[in-house]
């Protein structure tokens, strides 16, 4: 894991699929937020990182943490668009926000990807509830380990 940011930069997102209201992190203050940086044709990110981030939102449903996803697209520009986003979200049935990370200018790294140092897919994001970023894992990471941190976070006062 690399340096976390002492204050993370609001998510750069050119369009938010299965919400009508765009999340932003300083709306979701009070809660732990958890993103999936995700690419559709990444092979751990559906077979390890989607999954986890659905597990997380049942798990936690109804409780102070938001589950969203991030994607955030560094090569295969052309066959990941977001009309391919919307049919992959609804053949894996991810019912959670997504977002489409901004396409960088110049160069093939979008945005947010560029803003919180990712170095590729899957990425795991936890914020606390101050909005602070606690966790960037690249790979995955055991749901055992990440339920302990989320845990841990929604113990601390709000």
């Amino acid at each position: 894991m690399q340096d976390i940011p002492m204050a993370p930069p609001e998510w750069q997102v050119s369009e938010w699929l299965n919400t009508a209201t765009p999340p932003t992190l300083a709306g979701l203050r009070g809660q732990v937020v958890v993103v999936h940086a995700f690419q559709m044709l990444c092979p751990g990110c559906v077979a390890h990182g989607l999954p986890q981030a659905r597990r997380i939102a049942q798990v936690f449903a109804g409780r102070d943490v938001a589950v969203l996803g991030l994607h955030t697209v560094f090569e295969h520009h052309a066959v990941m668009t977001p009309a391919a986003l919307r049919v992959f979200l609804q053949e894996y049935r991810i019912t959670f926000p997504v977002g489409i990370d901004r396409p960088g200018d110049p160069g093939p790294l979008p945005c947010t990807m560029q803003a919180y140092g990712l170095e590729g897919t899957p990425t795991l994001l936890v914020f606390d509830r101050s909005g602070q970023l606690c966790l960037r894992q690249l790979g995955q990471l055991d749901d055992m380990a990440v339920g302990g941190l989320i845990g841990e976070l929604l113990a601390l006062p709000a």
